[in-house]
């Protein structure tokens, strides 16, 4: 299987969601890319730049939507809390990309939630003033279309993966996923640094912690993979791939 190039720089890793297309996963990111100078500065100076700590929440299920956050450095997690206690995960948000829609404009109340899994730095730009910039300026206007399409694709992917593949089929995606955005090529195996728990790979692909440590262990046993406590060692790809 061929895989989307990736980058080693951690902030111009991609968006991470269930889904079948990868070309699709950082559609949207380039937020404030494309827009000229006196334009970015305009929005800068619309917004307030935040710091976003590790585990902090930006913005609650049930909250009123006040705005909208442009993450410039780190990575943010959209995730929705059922009645029972138990979150699945959206996405992972990184550089380039909004969160807090989407109801852009302030309006409502939010859906689901969005919290940082690790320091952040990011641009909030309320819901009246981002009103305001788009009536002014026609490429802002744009920019917002965009990433709210590239949102709509992101969600309507994680319903088709929910309702149509099997956990086991889901975690495998999820695994070729991370291989395509923050693997690396060692020879003829692909290695992934770890930067996501068994518990967070549970929240994604809806299953429970004790499930996906015994579902890794048999694709150990398997030969496909080795997980140590640094890194995802992936030694057949095609394996993973073979049902998508």
């Amino acid at each position: 299987m061929k895989l989307v190039e990736n980058h080693t720089d951690h902030d111009d890793q991609s968006a991470i969601f269930l889904s079948e297309y990868l070309l699709d996963l950082n559609s949207g990111a380039g937020f404030l890319n494309g827009l000229d100078d006196l334009d970015r500065a305009k929005i800068r100076k619309a917004g307030s730049r935040r710091l976003i700590t590790k585990g902090e929440g930006l913005f609650f299920q049930g909250d009123p939507h006040t705005g909208i956050w442009v993450v410039e450095k780190g990575r943010m997690r959209s995730f929705y809390t059922a009645p029972s206690g138990r979150e699945l995960t959206l996405a992972y948000w990184t550089p380039g990309h909004f969160v807090g829609g989407p109801e852009v404009f302030g309006r409502g109340r939010h859906v689901w939630s969005g919290d940082a899994l690790e320091d952040c730095e990011v641009l909030f730009i309320s819901g009246m003033a981002l009103r305001d910039l788009v009536s002014e300026i026609p490429a802002v206007a744009l920019k917002v279309i965009d990433g709210l399409v590239a949102k709509g694709n992101c969600y309507s992917a994680l319903i088709q993966m929910l309702g149509t593949r099997t956990v086991s089929e889901r975690l495998e995606q999820l695994l070729v996923i991370l291989a395509s955005t923050y693997g690396h090529h060692e020879g003829e195996t692909i290695v992934i640094d770890r930067s996501i728990t068994y518990e967070q790979v549970a929240s994604i692909v809806g299953a429970s912690r004790q499930w996906v440590t015994q579902s890794l262990d048999k694709l150990q046993k398997e030969g496909v993979l080795n997980i140590s406590r640094r890194q995802i060692t992936i030694y057949d790809i095609d394996r993973l791939s073979q049902d998508q």
